[in-house]
């Protein structure tokens, strides 16, 4: 049966969490589990955790833990009855200096910078850009605004200003806090909501290592969801270790018209600089509450995995929706049937390419001996996880399956396309542990007499970024 190579993320909540369902999903498919600091208390993470390493044991595989910060509140405050109906021409404000309830004349504001930030003529999206507000004055405090596209607005809806420009800083008290619950749970992945530039991403990886006593590096995830990001995206790109394409926020304010392009650029960019790249938001929308996808959502999600995107994740399908299990089996089915559709062109990616590193080079030569001579598999005896990201960078058929002593880099390349990260022990000298290494992807089915597969590693064994030394092997 094929291997798939796109690794799904899913997003736990209420219709997710018990350990008999979070199961089922691994099983599924699922490869890394995200944790939404937007949402629940330290001790609810912590529980949650247990329950997901304790699913994940219970089926035999290693799941990544991706905690994702909730970043500033850009958001309006809270209605006397919960929501208001607002409709087109009528006049609404937003006061950062009211303190009781919101009514059809207007509301508060948990972001109190926006009266700074916008100036008369600038358009207000709100709830996701289905409420569309011009911007008529700022008086003080408040924004006085006209309804251009009315409709519900209810407690707590996020605010976006259409083209960028709200100044609210990526990383906020409640963030530093959720990093140091992050770094106790050893979250193999933090996800940084709102990046505006590298500044940001490079805070946040100081604060993740003061926070990280015992010497934990967990990789860094930039969620691009600002316009701000966007002429600073190669920049975010080199600070991180993986990037987001978050495409809810992103396009309210660039504008839905222009997130394809978008995407695919971001998608292209992350994999030319050796970085993981996520596309996410709305992908099984309508799975929340139909038992089977869209045409639309198949197409979207397969277009995605077509252009070399690492994961695809699913946010309220597997945290709220009725059929989180459901929706996992058609994303996994969907990312299979489109890794097949399209051949890889390994000597085209090749052109022209000088290889600086020694390791580098060996992850490229296992590469490419492995496509040409049809290897059943490349076996890459990994302590650090790089060599098997260089390896997944190009989309070849060949599996990649990553031999480590270390659970850390098991968890974090579970994200890594291509890439089926296992656990072997390597304190042993290199010929025994190559023995051992072909012995266990005998027993696990992986290769079988006769078959070919082409194995890295570094003498001496046990060093980051030691390899040097790659192998072509025919099973006895």
């Amino acid at each position: 049966m094929p291997t798939r190579a796109t690794k799904i993320v899913a997003t736990l909540g209420p219709a997710s969490g018990d350990s008999e369902t979070l199961e089922k999903m691994i099983r599924a498919g699922v490869n890394v589990m995200r944790l939404n600091f937007s949402h629940g208390s330290a001790q609810d993470h912590r529980d949650m955790v247990e329950r997901v390493r304790a699913a994940a044991a219970k089926a035999g595989r290693q799941i990544g833990i991706m905690a994702d910060l909730q970043g500033p509140k850009i958001r309006v405050g809270k209605f006397a009855q919960g929501k208001v109906a607002l409709v087109n021409g009528q006049t609404f404000v937003l006061d950062a200096a009211r303190s009781e309830p919101g009514d059809l004349q207007g509301v508060g504001l948990d972001y109190k910078d926006l009266p700074r930030d916008v100036r008369p003529g600038d358009t207000l999206l709100l709830n996701d850009g289905l409420i569309v507000l011009t911007v008529d004055a700022v008086k003080g405090q408040a924004v006085h605004t006209t309804v251009k596209v009315g409709g519900d607005l209810s407690n707590n809806k996020g605010i976006n200003k259409l083209g960028g420009g709200l100044t609210a800083p990526a990383l906020t008290a409640k963030d530093m806090e959720d990093i140091r619950t992050a770094m106790s749970l050893k979250a193999d992945y933090v996800a940084v909501s709102f990046p505006s530039s590298a500044t940001d991403m490079q805070m946040a990886r100081q604060l993740c290592s003061v926070a990280a006593s015992d010497g934990h590096r967990p990789g860094l995830i930039a969620k691009i969801e600002r316009a701000e990001a966007i002429p600073n995206l190669k920049e975010i790109l080199l600070s991180c270790d993986a990037i987001m394409v978050a495409r809810g926020d992103l396009a309210v304010e660039v504008g839905n018209a222009a997130v394809p392009a978008l995407q695919k650029r971001m998608i292209k960019m992350a994999r030319e600089h050796d970085r993981v790249v996520i596309t996410a938001t709305q992908m099984m929308e309508s799975m929340i509450n139909s038992p089977v996808p869209t045409r639309a959502e198949v197409s979207d999600v397969a277009n995605a995995v077509i252009d070399g995107t690492d994961a695809v994740m699913l946010s309220a399908e597997s945290a709220v929706g009725k059929y989180p299990v459901e929706t996992v089996k058609a994303m996994a089915e969907i990312c299979l049937e489109a890794e097949g559709a399209d051949p890889s062109a390994l000597d085209a990616d090749f052109s022209g390419k000088v290889f600086k590193r020694i390791d580098h080079a060996i992850a490229m030569g296992a590469l490419f001996t492995a496509y040409h001579m049809g290897a059943k598999a490349i076996v890459a005896m990994t302590d650090s996880g790089s060599t098997p990201l260089w390896m997944s960078r190009y989309l070849i058929q060949v599996p990649i399956y990553a031999l480590t002593s270390k659970v850390p880099t098991q968890r974090r390349m579970t994200l890594f396309r291509n890439v089926r990260p296992l656990f072997i022990d390597t304190s042993a000298d290199r010929d025994t542990a190559l023995a051992q290494s072909e012995a266990d992807l005998k027993a696990r089915g992986i290769v079988k007499s006769g078959d070919i597969y082409a194995i890295t590693c570094g003498e001496p064994m046990g060093s980051p970024g030691g390899t040097n030394m790659l192998k072509i092997c025919r099973v006895a």
